[in-house]
């Protein structure tokens, strides 16, 4: 049971980040004129205003492997003993809270390090300095600021209404494929899909789904 229950985790996991790994990092598009001092200070300040956003990029790819891997978990939890399960619901909880914990600040670390080699070569390329200088005040200004704290909002309600339009469609379709995974690890197939269209990444923690299962 409980090698079934890792199989199911590990599975999990390896395809969140092979997901997470799939789509190719930005690269140069080829050698350009060399910038100016001016454009490159340009450039350096639009990624500092940007900072937030660029560690919430990366604070995604801990998050997504993290959240799927809590379902897999929730999936694997309905084969353990009904007096067992709030306890390993718990224990993996904890688990998976501290990999966000612990890789959250190094990855967000490193995405800010590798911001100026990537996002700012892109932006010294496609830019003109009279464009960043026009970004700059942008990002810089109060509408701007509201719209990034409305952003969380604008998007769990948008998620909302689209999941309860896909819903009808996709629930069959995802039942069908967990089937198909629980049998590929060999756990028997479910009652009924528990996470067949669950609701927008962001709608709880990880650490619930795993323990609500």
């Amino acid at each position: 049971m409980r090698r079934l229950i890792a199989t199911a985790l590990c599975s999990g996991a390896a395809l969140a980040l092979a997901q997470s790994a799939s789509a190719p990092a930005p690269t140069p598009s080829g050698a350009s004129a060399p910038v100016s001092p001016a454009k490159q200070a340009l450039v350096q300040k639009l990624l500092k205003v940007q900072q937030p956003g660029i560690e919430g990029m990366a604070l995604n790819l801990v998050e997504q492997p993290a959240v799927q891997l809590s379902r897999a978990a929730g999936q694997a939890l309905q084969q353990v003993p009904p007096e067992k399960r709030d306890a390993v619901g718990k224990t993996i909880d904890a688990e998976i809270h501290k990999f966000i914990d612990d890789s959250s600040a190094l990855v967000k670390e490193r995405a800010v390090k590798l911001a100026p080699s990537t996002i700012g070569v892109l932006l010294e390329e496609k830019f003109t300095e009279d464009e960043l200088k026009q970004l700059i005040a942008w990002f810089d200004s109060p509408v701007s600021r509201k719209f990034s704290q409305l952003g969380p909002e604008i998007q769990n309600s948008f998620s909302q209404k689209l999941l309860a339009d896909v819903r009808p469609t996709l629930a069959p379709q995802l039942q069908a494929l967990e089937t198909k995974v629980r049998a590929d690890l060999g756990l028997a197939a479910p009652g009924a899909s528990a996470s067949a269209v669950s609701g927008p990444t962001k709608a709880s923690p990880p650490a619930k789904k795993a323990s609500a299962k």
